[in-house]
């Protein structure tokens, strides 16, 4: 096994993007940071948007790559989007209950390794950085797409998709004092449009576009960013082979970067944090 030289009081961070049915790719990532012996309890903290926020708790829970691989494959989709009638979005009671099954009711804080998960409040527009509170409800939140899903209500926030104000949250590491931040971002094709003016292109198309901007985000705050090659793949279903196609894209791509990654966990501790303020203004956080 690689033997990587860490410094010890580096603090580095890891944000998992959002993407949708696209986040199998994140196992990939995973699987190739296992392979050079870079653990979850190498990072000082987790953050994770909408599927970046499942798989993002299930890493803060200390699960591997294969527990996380036989997880995923056991899940059937259609419990998750239960919904059957067109423009009807469903309830988030699949998403709830999949964390609860393998990770239990338990709270953000509960959780070995510190871990935060970015939703986005309808109410008052702004990004929810949930440090603590019910892990199953936040995660719920921070997956709800709309129009697929129905807006979560957790205590005074009405919740939506993260994504919307932050889907790579790598600045929130840092916000929390990590030196570093490495993203994973499994959708970077997400720009592309539609010719079509009906309701059920115009909606994906939209989110899209604010994903977009939401990203660019990340980018401008990581210090190495993942991007697996993904533009094949679709973000609302998996066919047979695409979990198993996804997780050695985001494989490869993570062993392409790992020189970057490497270099970056071996660095020494920044002396003066430079403060993104820019990046803060809409965020809330849940404390």
């Amino acid at each position: 096994m690689y033997i990587f030289k860490r410094h010890k009081k580096t603090k580095i961070g890891i944000a998992f993007g959002g993407g949708g049915a696209r986040g199998y790719t994140h196992l990939g990532v995973i699987k190739a940071l296992e392979e050079y012996n870079i653990k979850a309890s190498d990072f000082s903290m987790i953050s994770g948007t909408s599927v970046g926020s499942i798989v993002g708790a299930f890493y803060a829970s200390g699960a591997t790559y294969k527990e996380m691989f036989n997880i995923a494959k056991n899940i059937d989709l259609s419990e998750i989007r239960t919904s059957k009638i067109p423009f009807m979005p469903s309830k988030t009671d699949g998403i709830q209950d999949v964390i609860k099954r393998n990770l239990g009711d338990i709270n953000i804080e509960d959780l070995p390794m510190p871990f935060a998960c970015i939703a986005t409040d309808l109410k008052s527009t702004k990004e929810i950085v949930f440090r603590n509170g019910n892990l199953a409800k936040a995660i719920a939140g921070s997956c709800c797409v709309p129009g697929i899903f129905v807006p979560v209500v957790y205590g005074k926030y009405n919740l939506a998709d993260g994504g919307l104000r932050n889907n790579i949250p790598t600045n929130v590491p840092k916000k929390f004092g990590c030196d570093y931040v490495i993203g994973i971002d499994v959708n970077k094709y997400r720009t592309y449009g539609t010719d079509s003016i009906k309701l059920t292109d115009v909606l994906p198309a939209t989110i899209r576009i604010l994903m977009q901007s939401s990203s660019l985000r990340g980018y401008l705050t990581a210090d190495v960013m993942i991007g697996p090659e993904t533009k094949k793949f679709s973000s609302t279903k998996a066919k047979d082979d695409d979990m198993m196609n996804m997780i050695e894209e985001g494989y490869k791509e993570t062993i392409d970067k790992m020189p970057q990654i490497l270099q970056l966990m071996s660095k020494k501790p920044l002396k003066k944090k430079v403060k993104q303020q820019y990046l803060d203004e809409e965020m809330v956080i849940n404390e």
